[in-house]
């Protein structure tokens, strides 16, 4: 048998190629005993010589848990094995059970082993064979028919399998158990005195179910809960420990990512890893009684206790003023501190310890010279330190402070880098915006990005007056932030026309904020520290990026470095958006009037009627010309005329409504789109231009000037089905009222009137 188990195994088959009887035996996986025994008995019979005989086969044993449970409970309902197993069928039905439980249980082992979890079927057929196991044991053990003592492991075995088995699968048992408590009662005659019993057995095993499972459930959830805290405690402790270090630096406030937080975390145990390992060389090498590092906390008031080894349970852990005893001494004089003798002074000992030696090293960094803590050591037994141990301990102080500046620099590097990239990324997002409000919008964004920003806003040079200062977006929620967009004010007020009129970063200095007039006259509450910042094209100035924070001392000089580029290359993204804004204004607007010109007119009327046609909604074309407008510049001079169209221009935009397209249709004669409008309201609309045109007067040097208008509504569907019929019924109504004695507004309708009056009579 040994050399059988431990010969080599053959070597696999290869993929595809046809196994042979040999590789087959080998590697079939072996069968439990009593499925080997019902297979054996079955090929004696000759009953496994055909595949239907095999799929026969193969489904028996797959039937056979099922099989025996059901007719092992069976006998249990009909009390088969009240008292002690006395004949041989009561034996042989235990006996198949304890076989198919046993196969069962070491086929689930097996599988548990090889990683294979245990379905549905599986888990209801272990379970099913233990309840009706449990049954068995408590009525064979039953005196006389009476109540068995072994009835309680009914309920650890329903306990135990609620507890590791699926919910379903529980309660499918609980159900199993309940129907053998029922049925059994039943099959002893359904006599009323016997139902007591059956229902306190069943209820016991509800009882037993629920309560098992509703514990394990409030245990596993305490075990969460337990694990949660104790996650966010040890979070909590490395942040700590983190602006101990000075890891963190004036990032505190912010929510740190999660990246971040593992590169912090990593920080933190690198750290104590090495503060560890110094204390383990300095307890060995100096036979210290108590070897300790003590830190500085934030405020530099007091020492706290990173990490000691130490012989003694009274280490006091915590808080310890920093300039008290002799680890005050080695603070105030930044150099070690050696005592022997009667010590006095030491209060980290919790329960007046006086160590008969002690020597206190200060942790000094190399830049700068900042103390940051005390490493020391100390001795019960009247053995003073040396030379030799001063310097060790002034070696394990330097080696912490390595570790704490290594982490601190790669903290530092990988910032840099990080700002580098969002450096980059805005740039290339700046790049590619061509509408101003997204330049804007991306400049927001990206300062946001790359430095602590409670309230930023962007206000630009107007383009027709230099000399004022408008506010064109705001963001963040400083007080009355949201009523400063649209907020002008002349260059030479405040601290962001300073910063333009200088082309300077502003303020140099901090300032009281609240009472510092900064955009004009406005002062800004709330926050601690601004910066606003040119944004310089060329050589012009086009404006200023301000930038708040609740934050003292938010704007470091790298991120304002960092700041200023992105803010000249914005300058550059703002420049060049102006000028696309005035290419496209150039290529649709018509250059006397400002109104859209004829090419841009046909789209827009092409647009609109469009998409009335799609959602079955009216569109009203409004063509109007200005009256004798050729006596005009005959009289005045093309100046005037052009004058006068300039004004007949203004009234027409200030009259229609922002909905409607307003455009220069040709000559002395325009056009007004007027969507979602029926014939009604076109003509009130029309109107209202023919009324204010006829009252406005125009000063010339051949005295005053007024001009009239005659227009021609019509409307779509019902006066032009198509753009071209449409506009030519409105041209039609148009001449109409030139022909009948200008200055007035014709409708479609109105010229249909009368024809169809003609047609009637």
């Amino acid at each position: 048998m040994r050399r059988a188990a431990e010969a080599p195994l053959p070597e696999r088959a290869p993929v595809g190629a046809t196994p042979t009887l040999r590789s087959r035996l080998t590697f079939r996986r072996p069968r439990p005993l009593a499925i080997r025994l019902y297979a054996a008995l079955f090929s004696d019979l000759g009953l496994l010589g055909a595949p239907a005989r095999r799929r026969a086969l193969r489904f028996a044993l797959r039937s056979l848990p099922a099989l025996v449970a059901v007719g092992v409970g069976a006998l249990v309902v009909l009390r088969a094995f009240e008292g002690l197993p006395s004949s041989w069928p009561q034996v042989a039905a235990m006996g198949v059970l304890a076989a198919v439980l046993g196969a069962l249980v070491w086929r689930r082992v097996a599988r548990a082993a090889a990683g294979e979890a245990a379905g549905y079927r599986e888990q209801l057929e272990l379970g099913a064979l233990f309840v009706v196991a449990a049954y068995v044991v408590a009525q064979a053990t039953s005196a006389g028919g009476g109540e068995s003592v072994f009835q309680p492991v009914v309920y650890l075995v329903m306990a135990f399998l609620v507890a590791f088995l699926a919910p379903g699968v529980g309660a499918g048992l609980v159900a199993l158990a309940v129907a053998l408590e029922v049925l059994g009662w039943a099959g002893r005659g359904a006599r009323v005195w016997d139902l007591p019993e059956a229902v306190v057995h069943a209820g016991f095993v509800v009882v037993f179910a629920v309560l098992y499972n509703a514990v394990l459930a409030a245990r596993l959830a305490a075990s969460r809960r337990e694990e949660r805290a104790a996650v966010e405690r040890r979070i909590r402790s490395l942040a700590q420990a983190a602006r101990e270090f000075r890891i963190l630096g004036g990032e505190e406030g912010q929510d740190p990512a999660a990246r971040e937080r593992r590169w912090t975390e990593a920080a933190v145990i690198e750290i104590e890893a090495a503060v560890a390992g110094a204390l383990e060389v300095a307890t060995a090498a100096l036979r210290s009684h108590t070897c300790a590092l003590y830190w500085l906390t934030e405020d530099d008031r007091r020492l706290v206790l990173r990490d000691c080894r130490s012989a003694s349970e009274a280490i006091a852990r915590g808080p310890l003023p920093a300039g008290e005893g002799p680890l005050g001494g080695a603070l105030k004089r930044r150099a070690p501190v050696r005592l022997h003798g009667e010590v006095k002074g030491v209060s980290y000992y919790a329960d007046g310890t006086r160590p008969a030696a002690l020597l206190a090293v200060p942790v000094l960094e190399q830049r700068g010279g900042h103390v940051r803590g005390v490493l020391l050591a100390d001795r019960v037994v009247p053995a003073p330190f040396d030379d030799a141990d001063e310097k060790l301990l002034v070696t394990l102080a330097a080696e912490i402070v390595r570790a704490v500046e290594a982490e601190r620099l790669m903290k530092d590097v990988r910032q840099t880098r990080e700002q580098a990239e969002h450096l980059y990324r805005a740039i290339e997002r700046l790049n590619r915006k061509t509408k101003l409000l997204e330049v804007l919008d991306e400049l927001v964004g990206a300062a946001a990005d790359m430095a602590p920003v409670d309230f930023a806003a962007v206000a630009l040079r107007d383009e027709g007056e230099p000399d004022r200062v408008r506010v064109v977006r705001v963001a963040g929620e400083a007080a009355g932030a949201t009523a400063l967009e649209g907020h002008a004010f002349g260059l030479e007020e405040g601290l962001v026309g300073s910063a333009i009129r200088m082309d300077a970063v502003l303020p140099a200095a901090e300032l009281d904020l609240a009472r510092t007039p900064i955009l004009g006259a406005v002062s800004l509450r709330g926050l601690a520290a601004l910066k606003i910042l040119p944004l310089k094209a060329g050589e012009k100035v086009l404006g200023a990026l301000i930038l708040g924070a609740r934050a003292r001392g938010a704007y470091a000089r790298e991120r304002v470095r960092q700041l200023e580029v992105v803010a000249a290359h914005a300058a550059q993204s703002i420049e060049r958006a102006r000028l696309f804004d005035q290419t496209e204004r150039l290529a649709t607007t018509d250059g006397l009037t400002g109104l859209l010109n004829h090419r841009t007119f046909q789209e827009r009327l092409d647009a609109q009627l469009a998409q009335a046609e799609r959602y079955g909604k009216r569109v009203s074309l409004l063509l109007c010309d200005i009256d004798h407008f050729k006596s005009v510049n005959d009289t005045y001079g093309h100046p005037v005329g052009d004058q006068v169209l300039k004004a007949v221009a203004r009234t027409l935009a200030r009259e229609a409504r922002a909905t409607d397209v307003v455009a220069r249709y040709g000559g002395e004669e325009f056009a007004v789109v007027m969507p979602e409008t029926d014939a009604g309201g076109a003509m009130v609309i029309a109107e209202r231009i023919r009324e204010r045109v006829g009252k406005a007067v125009l000063e010339t040097g051949k005295g005053p000037l007024r001009v009239t208008l005659s227009l021609g509504v019509a409307t779509f569907p019902e006066d032009g089905p198509r753009k071209a019929a449409l506009v030519e019924r409105a041209d039609a109504c148009l001449y109409h009222a030139k022909r009948s004695g200008r200055n007035q507004s014709v409708a479609a309708g109105a010229l249909r009137a009368p024809q169809r009056a003609v047609a009637g009579s």
